[in-house]
């Protein structure tokens, strides 16, 4: 059957793709930074947001940080010896898996492990996260809550009754374990 010229995707983004011209720009800020800095640091990112994000960003602000596409990184340093900027740095394109990121600075290794190993991003629970700790709601009345969250509460799976206006949890209700992971229900009842 012929196919139709009528039938025409039509694209309703107003982003436009990046190009080869974008790529090549950043494959040559990168090569620029491996030769201004003289360290450089491979990250690993494990659903890091917003905030995270710029706090790394103000903490660095001398240094370079690019989060990007891993095989855009992995052309700017060198894939195979022949090709690397620097001697070994086709080592680090072999680690480059998964949500990463590199830190091109000039401070120490000490400084920048002692760092990395204590920042850890405060966010809210999210479904598909660790439970940090057990969380038991106990048996009674919920008087935070109006009398119209009742069906949205129950909707979570909270075993509630309304008595005179007042939310009440009928029995005690585990909302996660402690090292489980979350679904999106129970985040929502730890908000």
């Amino acid at each position: 059957m012929p196919k139709s010229k009528r039938d025409k995707k039509v694209s309703l983004t107003k982003t436009a793709k990046h190009g080869l011209d974008w790529k090549k720009k950043t494959v040559t800020e990168l090569r620029e930074a491996g030769g201004e800095y003289a360290n450089i640091y491979l990250f690993h990112v494990v659903g890091m947001h917003g905030p995270g994000l710029r706090e790394l960003r103000r903490v660095w602000r001398e240094s370079k940080l690019f989060l990007g596409k891993n095989k855009i990184m992995s052309i700017a340093l060198g894939k195979t010896p022949e090709s690397e900027l620097q001697p070994g740095m086709h080592k680090i394109c072999e680690r480059i898996k998964g949500e990463c990121g590199l830190l091109f600075t000039n401070k120490s290794e000490k400084e920048v492990c002692t760092y990395f190993e204590n920042f850890a991003e405060k966010d809210y629970a999210r479904g598909g996260s660790l439970a940090t700790e057990t969380v038991i709601l106990e048996e009674g009345p919920l008087e935070q809550f109006a009398h119209s969250m009742e069906p949205h509460l129950r909707s979570l799976g909270l075993p509630t009754t309304l008595k005179r206006g007042i939310i009440n949890l009928v029995k005690d209700y585990t909302v996660c374990q402690k090292g489980q992971p979350m679904n999106p229900e129970q985040a929502k009842v730890l908000v």
